[in-house]
């Protein structure tokens, strides 16, 4: 479970109110804050209605033109996120809410809604916050899995691995090779790094890992033997010669943690 995420509507006479599921998934309406006439009331207001949810971001529509242009009523809501950024410590971000309410109107129509004019209005700001939430939690949900999807293909063309230490850490490593040496076998890694690093031609490290188990349970060990580990490096050297460049081979370093 995720700490719930508060998203707000802000309009000059009244603020509809949503929140996330405990898990993230999707928006719920909530209720309507009818504003005071005091800017800073209400922005001690909207700043307490996430705090006492124990929310961990706040989303906040804004308003623009249909062409993505600022309008009178952007810079009101700019005002006020500026206000409500100064007077609590949750992170608050903005969301496009463009046709929000619109879409909330259509909905409460559709869902034949009661047409007291007082009743439809708090219903419609409640619901605009929900669908402003809506929108944020589908862009996130889409990015994420696009950096998903990249870092999957960047693992796949450079044969990155993650690899769990005794204390549970996931550590990233690059698979150089696998091979035999006196009826055993051996996994050679380097560790990932930036591009920046791998670039500036010093020597990487390698961590040398003993294969055992069997095929369908197998495990990577280190190897505790420090004239056994020199050997299986060696090995190692001379068979990376093989299929990669002698001086790229030359220039690594035993791991002999």
């Amino acid at each position: 479970m995720e700490k719930q995420i508060a998203a707000f509507d802000i309009g000059d006479k009244r603020i509809g109110v949503a929140f996330s599921d405990p898990f993230g998934e999707y928006a719920v309406p909530s209720d309507t804050y009818f504003r005071t006439g005091s800017f800073l009331a209400d922005v001690k207001a909207v700043a307490r209605i996430a705090q006492e949810r124990q929310a961990g971001l706040i989303v906040c529509g804004l308003p623009v033109n249909a062409d993505g242009t600022d309008s009178v009523q952007t810079e009101k809501t700019r005002r006020f996120v500026s206000a409500l950024q100064r007077e609590t410590e949750i992170p608050v971000v903005y969301e496009d809410e463009r046709y929000t309410t619109r879409e909330a109107r259509l909905d409460l129509l559709q869902t034949g809604v009661s047409s007291k004019k007082d009743k439809r209005k708090k219903a419609v700001d409640s619901l605009a916050a929900a669908y402003i939430l809506e929108n944020y939690l589908a862009r996130m949900k889409k990015e994420k899995n696009k950096m998903k999807e990249e870092r999957n293909d960047y693992d796949e063309e450079n044969n990155i691995v993650e690899l769990v230490d005794e204390d549970g850490n996931t550590l990233r490593y690059e698979h150089l090779m696998t091979f035999e040496y006196k009826n055993e076998w051996y996994c050679a890694f380097t560790p990932e790094q930036p591009a920046e690093e791998a670039e500036d031609g010093e020597g990487d490290e390698v961590a040398i890992f003993h294969i055992v188990g069997e095929e369908d349970d197998e495990s990577l060990e280190q190897i505790e033997d420090d004239s056994l580990l020199d050997e299986v490096f060696a090995e190692f050297c001379k068979q990376y010669e093989d299929f990669e460049d002698a001086d790229e081979a030359a220039s690594l370093e035993p791991d002999e943690e």
